[in-house]
């Protein structure tokens, strides 16, 4: 990417900013800049340098005499040579962390929290995946007489996941007894994976246990298939009341692109690097995702490798708040990682 000089850099830094917290169609003026941030050069010195930007790529003339709006590369020289402080401040930060230290024994509570901590501390749309295993490994089994012949088979995961599926047993069985079965499972499984389950059912003589032993495996190679795990939305009217959004049927379609499992699993595979902590930054869709123009999104992933990782991010219009966002999304990556350290060593 083209290098600009000092000055540039600073005007482009100045005008981001300001496109980003007062959007006008007309852009940002020089004048606006000069008497509002008490430039030590004049008006014309200033527009001599947005036109240089403008021929470079970075801002963009909306018509003849209005002022320059960020574009694409704009944004992305912006994000990856100008954010210099992207915390979010202190006050923030401890009150994030309070919330998240209150809900630090309940697992199935952190990514409901992290989405709704996200989109109200950013004023986007979040995005949060629960904890999902690299590969899936049994930590409590739970059986539950339901009516007839089902029993509801509830698999709790290493990781924190909760797997359920229906089962249908030749004749029906008695919670006493799927409560003594759930109990000797779990012991025999613990910490097992998908193939060591299905191995334990060739050495069981009950036919019920080895139907049980047989469908956990094959539930736990289902969840071995997916890369992320439950996904949380929230905040999404933040991104569909933004003046970009209010009538953008496309805006709308991708938003329901993102509530698909699939379409969500791929973009995370290719978008998101495996590094614990690392944030990433996706543009209006660069790279390979065009059906995600209308947005741009900081990702990061939390977790431990070796236990389970999930996926946060906040994403909004090309216009967003970059530092503040960057800043919430690495903080709740780092409490959420520091919680799972904490519950599975």
């Amino acid at each position: 990417m083209e290098t600009l000089t000092g000055r540039q850099e600073r005007l482009l830094g100045l005008i981001v900013r300001e496109y980003v917290e007062f959007p006008r169609k007309s852009g940002v003026s020089s004048k606006r800049l000069v008497e509002k941030h008490k430039l030590d050069y004049s008006s014309a010195t200033v527009r001599n340098e947005m036109a240089a930007l403008t021929r470079l790529g970075f801002l963009n003339q909306p018509y003849t005499s209005a002022g320059r709006i960020p574009t694409e590369s704009g944004y992305r020289y912006f994000v990856g040579r100008l954010v210099n402080d992207d915390s979010l401040p202190s006050a923030e930060r401890r009150l994030i962390s309070h919330q998240f230290h209150q809900a630090r024994t309940s697992v199935d509570q952190w990514g409901r929290l992290a989405a709704a901590v996200l989109a109200h501390h950013t004023q986007a749309a979040s995005l949060v995946t629960a904890l999902h295993s690299p590969q899936a490994r049994c930590k409590h089994i739970e059986l539950i007489s339901t009516h007839g012949h089902q029993i509801l088979m509830v698999l709790v995961l290493q990781g924190g996941e909760v797997l359920q599926q229906l089962c249908t047993l030749k004749q029906p069985v008695l919670q006493a007894e799927l409560s003594k079965i759930a109990s000797r499972l779990t012991e025999k499984c613990r910490r097992h994976g998908a193939d060591a389950v299905e191995n334990r059912s060739n050495s069981v003589a009950s036919w019920l246990e080895r139907t049980i032993l047989v469908q956990m495996a094959t539930t736990m190679r289902q969840a071995d298939s997916f890369v992320a795990g439950e996904l949380y939305l929230d905040g999404v009217q933040n991104v569909l009341s933004e003046q970009e959004f209010t009538d953008s049927a496309k805006a709308r379609k991708a938003l329901q692109l993102l509530e698909k499992r699939t379409f969500l699993e791929d973009f995370l595979a290719s978008a998101l690097s495996p590094r614990i902590g690392g944030v990433q930054v996706v543009i209006a869709g660069e790279g390979d995702w065009s059906e995600l123009r209308e947005y741009s999104m900081v990702l990061a992933r939390y977790g431990s490798p070796n236990v389970a990782t999930g996926a946060i991010g906040v994403f909004g219009p090309t216009r967003m708040a970059y530092e503040r966002a960057i800043g919430a999304v690495r903080h709740v990556a780092h409490l959420m990682t520091s919680l799972v350290h904490e519950s599975y060593g």
